[in-house]
């Protein structure tokens, strides 16, 4: 048998370059094809190369008023990088986790191996759910190549409001909370955005995301996130999403994400690091809980430990 080969690194726009663990000095970089491959408006699925930025594929679809709720803290990530990260969008609340968009996946495992995954339709697929794998595993068990996602109508309105009655609103897309006001992002056809807009101030766009040169998200029951936020001290600037669990922070020194993070296993939750951290952070801070089964997913796509040994704490078993 031959000796593996040196490590790999996936590589796209490097908007999500720090997220988990630290990428693998001395990595050969590789890199997916880009561009929309195939559309059907009619059966609202795309498929595009893993290398295809969400805004090229976000114009893509809005020619034939559609979208892919995926989005991303930066519209120059591509598509392959936004999966293997995993971090689902502010409208999560209404349009599902990330892992909801993806239909199939093709990708290229350590070894060489070509493996498709799911299919185009969700009546053709069989056996294990492999696009769901693939989303949040950061490019340790294959290098994608291209992904056929579900799409849905655009909206023909969407607007952000203020208020303290909230909480009574019938479905919105997101619910920020940042501990001074709640907003609420209402998506739909204008009469009915107006009409569950009235009585609330309506905002130019949502709260700003915490940013900094320490940032990460907490994920907590969404009934802990009042508690959790309340623990916060104020080295840490946040922003929590209501109903998801998912609590946005940043802070301008490394103790203020490690504080964080003590902060959500208390709460029963956990941090990712998106951003910074202490010397030797590897992402998590805590054991992951299925850690052996991913060893033997690994070891199955990846049996040479060459994909981004250093981005999930898995150790070689």
């Amino acid at each position: 048998m031959n000796a593996p080969g040196p490590a790999l690194a996936p590589v796209g726009a490097r908007t999500h370059w720090e997220v988990g663990g630290p990428p693998t000095e001395g990595a050969v970089e590789v890199r997916a094809p880009a561009g929309v491959i195939t559309y059907e408006p009619a059966d609202m699925t795309v498929t595009v190369g893993a290398g295809t930025s969400f805004d090229t594929l976000d114009r893509a679809l809005a020619e034939h008023g559609q979208e892919c709720a995926l989005d991303p803290r930066s519209r120059d990530a591509t598509i392959g990088g936004i999966l293997a990260c995993g971090l689902s969008g502010l409208r999560r609340l209404r349009h599902g986790p990330l892992r909801d968009h993806v239909l199939e996946v093709r990708f290229e495992t350590g070894d060489g191996r070509l493996v498709k995954g799911g299919g185009p339709t969700v009546k053709n697929v069989t056996g294990y759910d492999l696009p769901r794998l693939f989303v949040g595993s950061l490019g340790t068990i294959g290098v994608l190549q291209q992904a056929t996602l579900r799409c849905r109508p655009r909206p023909a309105r969407a607007r952000w409001f203020a208020g303290s009655r909230t909480s009574g609103s019938f479905r919105p897309s997101a619910r920020l909370w940042t501990g001074a006001r709640e907003a609420v992002l209402f998506e739909g056809v204008a009469a009915d955005v107006d009409a569950q807009g009235h009585g609330l101030t309506a905002l130019d766009g949502p709260p700003a995301i915490p940013d900094g040169p320490h940032r990460g998200r907490i994920s907590v029951a969404p009934g802990y996130v009042r508690a959790c936020t309340a623990a916060l001290d104020s080295r840490v600037r946040w922003c929590a999403e209501v109903g998801v669990g998912t609590v946005h922070i940043a802070a301008d020194e490394s103790d203020g994400l490690a504080h964080a993070r003590s902060v959500a296993h208390a709460h029963g939750g956990w941090m990712l690091r998106e951003a910074g951290g202490p010397p030797g952070d590897d992402g998590y801070g805590r054991a992951l809980p299925n850690a052996s089964l991913m060893r033997r997913v690994k070891e199955a796509f990846d049996p040479g430990w060459r994909l981004n040994p250093r981005r999930m704490p898995l150790g070689k078993a």
